[in-house]
């Protein structure tokens, strides 16, 4: 491994290079909403033809964390995610923006950022051999389990209103129903529609839902002040020691959760993000302010967000198993150079391994470096006159939409997704749990229907396998607790009348 530390700074400075170019471009990516770290690096792929493995690999990995950690900027100064990863930081990070701290919410993400990307480093380089073994050991309702937990998580993240957050969880689920069946291939709900085989895509339907979504808010109140956020300031952004020991036991914790999670293959930074948000408010002395500002909702998403990175990288280097759709493409870039993907790779290729590893450690450096000192001028997207930024903005979402099929059905979807996004808003119902449960559906479906496949129709090792018992028994608890707790909330008053008739 030192040899790969040497090679990437004294024995070849043109890998420095690739991890300064790639760490910039995936911030750049990642901050235009329409725009994703996955498109970018499959754009890039071919380019990469002509490049050493080892090269190749550190411009791809260094676009992954820069990719995810970009999305930060646009998710907290316009409510318009960059990547998928982003969408929970913007329940959090614009509304404190609005309230006259956009610097401060962007140091708090980039700080928390920085942070998760190192932890999930240092289980990345211990447990990238050894969870090779005990990952084998989890079977398909073991992960459905996991996915259940994620599912029922939607109360937490429901706002003020439980029936309308449920409501909203459902309606995400229901969506994910036209298409193939993800448990048997089987075709459903296409209504005919040759491009429903496959399903609502997720980069249509989340840039509907909120790029688009917030473009007709705005031209529907043109008529009224547009709040402006206020502009970024270096002093904002720099946080102090004080800060950093205030969040580092959330950062820990949420870096953690997020590492564990992206280790899952198929589960995603978003989910993550969604599971250590719920964590940290669940802990809070200060619950309710999640969602109107609160320091600990956004420090808790970045850092699950990022950390998943380091989490996902595991199954890939370890088994050849592609933890999110951009490992998938890094997947494809190793058989590409002609690289067996797997415990092989160990073996075979160990600097190739290690030059992941260490190029995660290096872009982690190098995004905390660039965000620090960029994010004021990237910043200045927020002080464009909205009726010049809107139409840019719908131009990114038509052409970051239609790029992923290149066809016309996935825009015609994101300004469907852009109409429905705006009407529930509307009617206060919150967009997070439609979210949670449009990107979660599918996967516990697969999940269950494979572990039914294999057992002949029993559902018996959802209680027989421990690990798949002990995330049911977490599921019954999150679905009960709040049912107990608005029960007992509703009684006092009436306890309170009667004594004092």
């Amino acid at each position: 491994m030192n040899d790969v530390i040497y090679n990437l700074t004294f024995g070849d400075p043109v890998n420095l290079l690739w991890v300064g170019l790639g760490t910039m471009l995936g911030i750049l990516v990642g901050a235009i909403p329409g725009l994703t770290g996955a498109m970018l690096i499959a754009l890039t792929l071919p380019l990469t033809y002509a490049m050493q493995p080892t090269e190749a690999m550190v411009l791809l990995v260094s676009m992954y964390v820069g990719s995810i950690s970009g999305g930060l900027i646009t998710a907290t100064l316009l409510r318009m995610p960059g990547t998928p990863a982003s969408v929970i930081t913007t329940l959090d990070g614009y509304p404190m923006a609005r309230n006259g701290k956009p610097g401060r919410a962007l140091g708090l993400g980039i700080m928390a950022s920085f942070v998760g990307g190192l932890i999930s480093w240092g289980f990345l380089i211990l447990l990238a051999k050894p969870i090779s073994h005990v990952s084998t050991e989890l079977g398909d309702f073991d992960y459905f389990a996991l996915v259940l937990v994620a599912l029922v998580l939607i109360a937490s993240v429901s706002g003020k209103s439980l029936a309308a957050g449920v409501f909203s969880g459902l309606f995400g689920i229901l969506v994910t129903i036209p298409g193939e069946s993800p448990a048997t291939g089987a075709s459903r709900w296409t209504f005919g529609l040759e491009q429903l085989n496959s399903g609502f895509d997720l980069l249509p339907v989340l840039i509907g839902l909120f790029a688009v979504s917030q473009v007709i808010h705005e031209v529907a109140h043109r008529s009224e002040d547009v709040e402006q956020v206020s502009e970024v300031k270096p002093e904002g952004i720099l946080l102090g020691v004080q800060d950093w020991c205030k969040h580092m036991m959330n950062m820990v914790r949420s870096s953690v959760i997020g590492t564990w999670v992206g280790i899952l293959p198929g589960i995603g930074a978003n989910v993550g993000s969604v599971m250590a948000y719920s964590a940290a408010k669940s802990v809070s002395k200060d619950a309710a302010a999640f969602g109107t500002g609160s320091e600990e909702g956004v420090v808790a998403s970045e850092s699950a967000n990022n950390a998943t990175i380091g989490g996902a990288l595991i199954p890939l280097v370890a088994m050849g198993i592609p933890g999110s759709v951009i490992d998938a493409i890094l997947l494809g870039a190793l058989v590409l150079h002609g690289l067996q993907p797997g415990v092989l790779l160990f073996q075979n290729n160990p600097d190739v391994v290690y030059t992941i590893i260490v190029t995660m450690l290096f872009a982690n450096v190098v995004m905390f470096v660039m965000m620090v000192m960029s994010a004021r001028w990237i910043s200045k997207l927020a002080t464009i006159p909205r009726h010049y930024l809107l139409p840019i903005v719908i131009v990114f979402c038509v052409v970051g939409s239609y790029a992923l099929n290149n066809r016309m059905f996935d825009v015609w979807v994101m300004l469907g997704f852009g109409i429905v996004g705006f009407l529930m808003e509307r009617q206060k119902i919150p967009l997070a749990p439609f979210v949670i449960g449009f990107v979660l559906a599918p996967i516990a479906e697969e999940k269950l229907g494979a572990g039914l496949q294999a057992t002949g129709g029993s559902y018996l090792p959802l209680v027989t396998r421990p690990v798949a018992l002990i995330f049911v028994l977490i599921s019954f608890v999150l679905v009960v607790w709040p049912i107990l707790k608005s029960l007992k909330a509703s009684s006092i008053p009436s306890d309170t009348s009667k004594g004092s008739s």
